[in-house]
């Protein structure tokens, strides 16, 4: 049995949503680091109050993709209940955010920002694998990309448009500014109705529905099962090994104390996967954690190819979010105290440089994508959007005018664009359909490890060799998207 193809508006209420849903995550990732510098942290430290964000998706997203692969609330439905919650707890962390006073309630309201927006988005992504018939993955996902790019236009430029209609823009005394405060509350709005929109206009099919369009997914499960208990220790007692070497590595050398929490993630997932290993020997076959560890140790081969490339992508994606403002601030403006007037243009600066990368990939989402994906193949066109944002972060080298700096953000857009669409379009039809949500849940842990990875080794390579020099940073980021690029030429298209 197949599914009803979608129209153009099936395919438009299906990821309307996200458009919200990018919103906030464009306020968060274009502002959080002018909010932490403003309430007084220094540029060392703001990578380790970024902490929250990929820790957050890397609990959040598998637990979120297993429990709504079985979920079913009547009229709700599957996916679509996590949508609520999540957009209920965004709107109030966006809410609050700007009203901070202090650092720490700001981290705080970071981490629930993040939780929440973690737990509308994941289902989202399996949400098109649900609705949609295989030959219609790449047009679902280049919508849903295209509403992440205009998301992300109007997240980022929030701050910006409310200066130049005359709302303040300074921050005395080391407060938040009202462009900043009201963009927040705004965003939080609009997050809520757009999520809102996605759930009224659309109907889920019913987990009977499901199984006459892709089967039962009891023995997929039983496979995974049967796998997990005969595993052996040695791979578990190598992640606690691991976890182990690196806490002894941050006294030894010297590192940042934020590296303590890596280590301490390795060593945890050896442990987890310990306990799940004896659950499942015990003829467990109920519990989520042997399920989780059983899909993550059993990833199809074509999925732990693109991990590989989403691993490196997104590192430099975060290395991008966390220090483009006080690269902007100090090299393009001359200015590296927050309370200095210089800074906070520099920052509405990075707000509009934000706009134009996310608009471009909104753009090349729906026109440029599809072109070279029908002409050289997913893959291919995946590795040149990778080189275009290689191209973009290079430029910042041999750029003196901010103004310029357009050009840099129109091949990061493209990278962008391709990132957020090709390797799902490779991945939806490929995977088991009963399972996409906890496959997806997986497939992001690539997508927050490497954040993890920026937030807590950064600042200690930063601090170690170049001091006062966050530019370099931008070298980072254009080296990680290469190794994406050679990544991607192992991943051979079904």
């Amino acid at each position: 049995m197949e599914k009803p193809r979608q129209g153009f508006w099936g395919l438009f209420n299906l990821s309307f949503g996200f458009f919200g849903i990018q919103i906030g995550f464009a306020l968060q990732n274009a502002n959080m680091t002018r909010i932490f510098q403003s309430l007084g942290t220094s540029i060392e430290d703001v990578a380790a109050l970024w902490i929250a964000a990929p820790l957050t998706g890397l609990l959040v997203q598998p637990v979120i993709g297993h429990m709504s692969d079985r979920t079913w609330l009547g009229r709700l439905g599957r996916r679509r209940p996590y949508f609520l919650a999540g957009a209920i707890l965004a709107a109030l962390a966006l809410f609050l955010m700007p009203m901070a006073k202090m650092l720490l309630f700001a981290a705080v309201m970071l981490w629930v920002l993040d939780a929440a927006l973690n737990v509308s988005m994941e289902p989202f992504r399996a949400f098109v694998g649900d609705m949609l018939r295989k030959d219609q993955h790449s047009a679902g996902y280049a919508v849903q990309t295209a509403f992440i790019g205009a998301g992300a236009v109007v997240g980022s430029i929030f701050p910006w448009a409310l200066e130049h209609l005359g709302v303040s823009n300074a921050a005395p005394g080391g407060g938040i500014p009202d462009t900043v405060r009201y963009a927040f509350w705004f965003g939080g709005a609009a997050l809520f109705l757009a999520v809102l929109w996605t759930i009224v206009s659309t109907k889920e099919y019913s987990p009977e529905e499901m199984v006459a369009f892709d089967g039962p997914r009891a023995e997929a499960d039983e496979t995974v099962m049967r796998v997990l208990a005969a595993r052996g220790s040695t791979s578990s007692l190598t992640w606690i090994a691991a976890g182990a070497a690196v806490i002894v590595a941050v006294g030894q050398l010297e590192l940042e104390k934020e590296v303590y929490l890596l280590g301490a993630l390795l060593a945890g997932y050896g442990v987890a996967s310990l306990i799940a290993v004896a659950l499942a020997r015990r003829g467990s076959r109920a519990n989520m954690l042997s399920h989780i560890v059983g899909d993550f140790a059993g990833m199809p081969p074509l999925m732990k190819r693109l991990a590989v490339a989403q691993f490196f992508s997104w590192s430099a994606l975060f290395i991008m979010w966390i220090n483009t403002t006080p690269v902007i601030a100090q090299y393009f403006y001359g200015a590296v105290d927050a309370a200095d007037p210089r800074y906070q243009e520099g920052a509405n600066w990075v707000g509009v440089l934000f706009t134009v990368y996310n608009g471009v990939a909104a753009v090349a989402a729906l026109t440029l994508l599809p072109l070279l994906a029908a002409w050289i193949g997913k893959a291919r066109t995946h590795i040149v959007g990778l080189l275009c944002g290689v191209a973009g972060f290079a430029s910042f080298f041999v750029i003196s005018d901010p103004h310029w700096l357009i050009v840099s953000e129109i091949g990061i857009g493209v990278a962008w664009a391709s990132i957020l669409a090709m390797p799902y379009a490779i991945l939806a039809s490929s995977l088991p359909q009963a399972k996409l949500g906890i496959y997806m849940g997986l497939f992001n842990v690539f997508v927050v490890v490497p954040q993890l990875l920026v937030a807590t080794v950064m600042g200690s390579i930063m601090k170690r060799f170049f001091p006062d020099e966050p530019i370099w940073t931008m070298a980072f980021a254009a080296a990680t998207l290469l190794v994406a690029a050679v990544a991607m030429l192992r991943v051979k298209e079904a």
